[in-house]
């Protein structure tokens, strides 16, 4: 006979907090970067300008990041 485990996010209270953590961290970052981006247009007295290009490169530093962290502790 197999046994099944079902994790539930209310069955497990420290994935709950990782995963409140992590939210909360992740909306810290991304209204950091977006300040950080509004402030130096703002002096360069520029708009702000985002090509495709940067788009890419920020979604693979993302994912080098996320592959970073899903490998911790292993």
């Amino acid at each position: 006979m197999s046994e099944e485990t079902d994790i539930t996010l209310s069955g497990d209270p420290m994935k709950s907090k990782v995963l409140l953590v992590g939210a909360v961290l992740g909306v810290a970052v991304g209204l950091g970067g977006a300040y950080l981006l509004a402030q130096k247009a703002e002096r360069r007295g520029e708009q702000i300008q985002i090509n495709a290009g940067d788009i890419v490169k920020l979604g693979l530093l993302v994912f080098g990041l996320l592959r970073s962290v899903s490998q911790l502790r292993e």
